[in-house]
Parts: C-alpha cells; sequence; structure tokens
C-alpha cells in the first residue's frame, strides 16, 4: 500500500523542483521529504526521482505516480466527504451512476434538474454500462449506484453485497403512422393483428427483439421483419417513410412526429428497470437522494 503522505511528498516535489522548497511547503524538514520520497520507492519498487544539477526530476515511473496522485486524492476527499455526508445525515458530495442508456435518458436526464433544486451540494457522475457491467461496477466500487433491467423477465445476477430496488416499469408500444388502419382500430391490436403488417425491429440479442418475439410466440404465421435497425429515431424514420410498424420502449421512444401515433398492444410487453447498490453504503443519504428524485412516489 502506497503512503498517502510520500505521494503528497513526491507531488510537491514535482512541482516545486527541489526537496528543499516541498519541505517548506508541507511543513517538513528536506530530511523529512526525503525519508518519505525512499519509503515511496520501497512500496513501488522503482526509483521516482533523479537527480538534475541541484534540483531533481521524475523519473519516467515517477511521473506516471504523479499523474496518478490526482485520481487517488479526489477518491479519498470523496471518501472523507461521504463519512461526513453520512455522519450528518446530509446528501452532498458525487454520487457515481452507471446504467443502460435508455434509463440515462428517459430516467436520469430527467430527473437531474430536481435533484440540483432539493441537493444542490451534490452532482451526479454518469456513465454509460449494460446492466452486468454496471452490476460489477457497484460491487467492486467503481461505481455507487447502477440502474439495470430485468432481461426477457430475468433480472440480471448480482453478488449479495448488492442492494436492489425496482423504481420503474418500462412498457414497449407499438409505433404506426397515424393513418395506420391499427391507429383507427378502436382497441388494443392483437398479436394477430400486429401480425399482418410488415415491421422494423432491433436485432437478435437486444431486449426489444426479445419483446418482438413475445409479442408473436403463438403466432401461426410468420411476422415480415423488414428492416433490422437498432437506433429507434432512425426507426421511427422507416415507419414513417416505408408504413412498417416498431415496438419502442417508451424510455427510449424519441419525440414523435405529428404523422406517427403510439398504440398499446393487448399484450403489452413490459421490463422492470432496478436500482441498485452496496449493502455498506445502504445509509448514504446521497444515495437515497438519487433514489428520491428518480421515483418519488417511493419516498
Amino acid at each position: 500500500m502506497i503512503d498517502v503522505s510520500a505521494l503528497h511528498a513526491l507531488r510537491a516535489v514535482a512541482a516545486l523542483g527541489t526537496l528543499a522548497s516541498a519541505a517548506d511547503e508541507l511543513g517538513y524538514t528536506s530530511s523529512a521529504i526525503s525519508q518519505q520520497i525512499k519509503r515511496l520507492e520501497r512500496q513501488i519498487g522503482t526509483p521516482v526521482l533523479a537527480q538534475a544539477g541541484r534540483g531533481v526530476v521524475l523519473t519516467p515511473a515517477g511521473r506516471a505516480v504523479v499523474e496518478s496522485a490526482g485520481e487517488v486524492f479526489q477518491a479519498l476527499e470523496r471518501c472523507v466527504e461521504s463519512a461526513r455526508s453520512a455522519d450528518e445525515g446530509v446528501a452532498r458530495g458525487v454520487v457515481r451512476l452507471v446504467g443502460f442508456s435508455t434509463a440515462l435518458r428517459g430516467l436520469v436526464a430527467p430527473a437531474l434538474s430536481r435533484l440540483h433544486r432539493r441537493y444542490p451540494d451534490l452532482t451526479v457522475h454518469i456513465s454509460e454500462e449494460d446492466p452486468d457491467r454496471a452490476l460489477h461496477s457497484v460491487h467492486a466500487g467503481a461505481a455507487d449506484l447502477a440502474l439495470v433491467h430485468d432481461a426477457d423477465g430475468v433480472p440480471a445476477a448480482a453478488p449479495p453485497s448488492i442492494v436492489r430496488r425496482p423504481i420503474h416499469t418500462d412498457r414497449g408500444d407499438v409505433i404506426m403512422r397515424r393513418s395506420h388502419p391499427l391507429a383507427g382500430l378502436g382497441c388494443a391490436p392483437t398479436h394477430a393483428d400486429l401480425a399482418r403488417y410488415p415491421w422494423v425491429t432491433s436485432p437478435a440479442g437486444t431486449v426489444c427483439h426479445q419483446w418482438f418475439r413475445r409479442l408473436f410466440a403463438d403466432t401461426p404465421t410468420d411476422v415480415v421483419v423488414r428492416h433490422l435497425v437498432d437506433d429507434f429515431s432512425t426507426q421511427l424514420a422507416l415507419v414513417e417513410g416505408d408504413d412498417v410498424l416498431a415496438l419502442v420502449p417508451r424510455l427510449a421512444r424519441p419525440v414523435l412526429s405529428a404523422g406517427l401515433v403510439a398504440v398499446s398492444p393487448a399484450r403489452t410487453p413490459t421490463r422492470e428497470v432496478q436500482a441498485a447498490w452496496r449493502h455498506s453504503a445502504n445509509a448514504s443519504p446521497a444515495i437515497h437522494a438519487v433514489l428520491d428524485v428518480l421515483n418519488p412516489a417511493s419516498s
């Protein structure tokens, strides 16, 4: 384990150029700074400084350590901030949130303005990850909170260290032209109604393709899939241009043009969206503040 005080010393030497200047800056003697640097070299197993005239310069290994030091000190600051936040019951600091793209678009992005208003000292850093990877990131401590969904009705496997809470049920609608015969049907179209028309759908392996297959699981005739496209904006353009049907999750749905309409089928596909975090962070006011704005009805 690297000594944090030695890391401070090396960063000061890198910034100021001499052991004496670093000692003055940190309130140590030059001898103490030298000892700290030597201890750091023993810990990482290679020299970090080299003599250069009356001063010193970083070795390539020393430069690598200094360049990484910022992340280390930021993590330590987050640690202290989280401890103070938990002790005082105040939501502040940084929450590292990971999740699948449609949840980030449909749930997180609209909630950020509420978060800033309610918790001005709290910041969320967002990264896109699929459910399996997101759960791993939370378990490993690389993220604080994850948004995941079930796959074909089966929740993603998570280690015992993880707490999960349902926060949203996403539903799929059939997008069609406003002039399409099914748009004026007057009732929810059945799978038999929908099977009579050509489709654009997401490629195999995606949640929406699983939804599509389940929608027609007991249809005796083959459904015509004219286009395979993963991007939902492109799907809508094909619906409008080629008069096909598309099955689109509400969380992922772009704004519909005046010529399109969303229709809920009689057999509406759904997926459960869950928030996941570590048991050890269960008392974190920051995490519960984010959950509060993502799912106000549960608070």
